[in-house]
């Protein structure tokens, strides 16, 4: 599997949460807890600039250029990466290299997941689940922030934040939510395990990625990785990191990160 370090995401958010019309016209909650105990935090709609200045010399191709990215709906994304126990519950086995009930579940696959997701929809009735798109995530991740991290440019205070190769003994993973969050609430969105999204992978994508709502490439089948790992240096921690990885690649570097649509 091939997995990328990519350089810095400059973002500007239209902030809020929005009021979704429906049936009852109420407005979405601003959390949601399912039927095992997953926690998801609401994503209000909005716009951001996706990819990396063509001036940065630390960039690389895939990160360019910049460009706005309109995100129309809002939409829940997990607090936390998804956990061993939350795999257990849904799955009734655990694939994980480095065991514990609240570290996240890793070496699954993208294809594995989609079977997690096909699973949990059914045993909650709904069909709501599924992966972030690569959009989403970086939307999320950012949380309305402009800098190298979520927290700031500083990689000096990563440590706050993540488990990487500098603190995590590059040994091994860590439980969920022990380091501090970015402004929007969501806990190791750097490091720990790198997260599958759902978008197909391609280099030039940025070129030509649609202004509203992008889903990633329709050829090949390769799938992006946000977000790092316990494995990475600080560089593969940074907001515009993408990795990708074959659909049916299965690592102790790889977890993933639950969405919720709210329609």
């Amino acid at each position: 599997m091939k997995m990328y370090s990519r350089n810095i995401l400059l973002a500007l958010v239209i902030s809020g949460f929005l009021v979704v019309s429906g049936a009852s016209g109420a407005e979405p909650a601003q959390t949601y807890t399912n039927s095992i105990g997953m926690e998801f935090i609401l994503i209000p709609a909005g716009s951001f600039i996706m990819g990396t200045d063509k001036n940065d010399k630390k960039a690389y191709d895939d990160e360019k250029p910049q460009h706005r990215v309109t995100l129309s709906q809002p939409f829940y994304l997990g607090k936390y990466e998804v956990t061993q126990a939350e795999w257990v519950a849904v799955m009734g086995n655990n694939p994980s290299k480095y065991k514990g009930r609240n570290n996240p579940v890793e070496m699954v696959s993208w294809d594995d997941v989609q079977t997690f997701i096909s699973r949990l929809n059914v045993k909650e009735g709904t069909n709501k689940y599924r992966l972030p798109t690569e959009a989403e995530w970086e939307y999320a991740a950012r949380a309305g922030t402009t800098s190298a991290y979520s927290f700031g440019d500083d990689a000096g205070q990563l440590r706050q934040y993540a488990w990487y190769g500098e603190n995590s003994d590059l040994g091994s993973t860590h439980p969920v939510g022990q380091k501090s969050p970015n402004p929007w609430g969501l806990y190791d969105i750097h490091g720990n395990v790198w997260e599958w999204v759902n978008d197909g992978y391609d280099s030039s994508y940025y070129r030509r990625s649609p202004s509203s709502d992008p889903v990633g490439s329709s050829s090949g089948v390769i799938r992006v990785l946000r977000g790092g790992s316990w494995g990475n240096s600080a560089r593969g921690l940074r907001l515009a990191s993408r990795g990708n990885g074959t659909p049916d690649d299965r690592l102790e570097l790889i977890g993933f990160r639950l969405a919720r649509s709210v329609d």
